[in-house]
C-alpha cells in the first residue's frame, strides 16, 4: 500500500484534523452493556448497525474529518476467548462498509481501529507473543483489506504490541498511527518511560503518535515536558473515573471540552477529537475553533 501522509492535508488547512467523539460510552447510554464487555460493542455493528451509521453521520455533520471504524473488539483474540462465531472478514467488511455508506461522497477519512489485544487497561498479558502477533497482523489486514485509510492503533500500552504493530506497518508500508494510554507517572502499562517509547516509535515514521483515553491533566503533563517536534494529537477521556470502572457520566460539557482543546493548540497538534463521555456535541464545540477556516 502507498502510504499517505494525510496530515499534509491538516499543514495546509493551517490547522489540525478533526477526529471523532467516543462510540462505545454513547451506545452504552443506548443499549444495557451486558456482562461479556469484550465483545458487547462488536454485536451492536450486527444487531443495531442503523444506530452506529446514524451516530457517524452526527459525527460527520459535527464536523469530523475523521470517523473511526467500529472495529475496537473485532480483532482475533477478542473473538477466539469470548467463543463468538463471527466470520471475522466479513464482521469487519461490514463494519467498515458502515462507515464508507456514512461518509458518502464527502472527503472524511476512515480510521481502522486496531486495539490492543485484551483489555486496554490490563497491566499482565494472558497471550503469547506468537498470539499477539497473529492478532495485530490478521487485524490490520483486514481493515486494510476493507478499505480503511489508515489504521489507527488506539489506547496502546505494551511494548511488546507496539513493537509488533510498528514494525509490520512500517515493513509493509502501512499508514499508521500509534496512539497511547499513559500513566500519570509518564508510563505505559508495561513499565516503559514515555521519552523511550516516543523514541522507540518514532524510528517507524509512523503518521502520528497519539494519546487517548487519558485526562486533560495527563496530556498537558506531556506537552510540557516533551518536545512535540512531531505529528502528534489527543483525544481525551473526560468521563468521571476511567473507562474501565463502567462509569459513563461526565461533568465536562462541550464548552468546557472546547476550552481544554483551546489550550492544547498552541503546541500544534495534527489531530484532535474525543475519547471516553464525548459526543458528537463535543466535536461541534472544536469545530467552532476553526470556523473560519473549514
Amino acid at each position: 500500500m502507498k502510504k499517505v501522509n494525510i496530515f499534509s492535508i491538516a499543514k495546509r488547512m493551517n490547522r489540525p484534523l478533526i477526529l471523532d467523539g467516543a462510540i462505545g460510552s454513547i451506545l452504552e447510554q443506548k443499549f444495557p452493556m451486558e456482562n461479556d464487555i469484550q465483545t458487547w460493542m462488536t454485536k451492536i455493528n450486527t444487531e443495531h448497525p442503523e444506530v452506529l451509521f446514524s451516530l457517524y453521520k452526527d459525527y460527520i455533520t459535527a464536523g469530523a474529518d475523521i470517523i473511526t471504524t467500529n472495529t475496537f473488539r473485532t480483532n482475533p483474540i477478542s473473538l477466539k476467548y469470548q467463543s463468538l462465531s463471527y466470520n471475522i472478514t466479513d464482521l469487519i467488511k461490514r463494519t467498515v462498509d458502515l462507515a464508507f455508506l456514512a461518509r458518502a461522497n464527502s472527503s472524511v477519512l476512515i480510521a481502522g481501529s486496531n486495539p490492543p489485544a485484551e483489555d486496554c487497561y490490563q497491566d499482565e498479558r494472558t497471550v503469547s507473543y506468537d498470539e499477539l502477533m497473529n492478532n495485530h497482523h490478521k487485524h490490520i489486514d483486514l481493515l486494510l483489506n476493507s478499505g480503511a485509510d489508515f489504521i489507527l492503533n488506539e489506547t496502546q500500552s505494551h511494548f511488546d504490541e507496539i513493537n509488533i504493530i510498528c514494525k509490520y506497518c512500517s515493513w509493509n508500508n502501512i499508514p499508521f498511527i500509534i496512539s497511547l494510554y499513559v500513566t500519570d507517572d509518564l508510563r505505559i502499562l508495561s513499565g516503559e518511560a514515555l521519552d523511550d517509547v516516543l523514541n522507540f516509535i518514532l524510528q517507524f515514521k509512523p503518521l502520528a503518535i497519539g494519546f487517548n483515553c487519558i485526562k486533560p491533566e495527563i496530556l498537558f503533563k506531556i506537552i510540557e515536558k516533551y518536545e512535540m517536534n512531531f505529528n502528534w494529537g489527543a483525544y481525551l477521556n473526560i468521563l468521571n473515573q476511567d473507562c474501565s470502572s463502567n462509569n459513563i457520566e461526565t461533568n465536562i460539557t462541550p464548552e468546557q471540552y472546547q476550552e481544554i482543546v483551546k489550550q492544547i493548540l498552541p503546541y500544534k497538534p495534527s489531530f484532535v477529537g474525543g475519547c471516553c463521555g464525548t459526543n458528537p456535541e463535543h466535536i461541534a464545540k472544536i469545530r467552532e475553533l476553526f470556523e473560519w477556516n473549514i
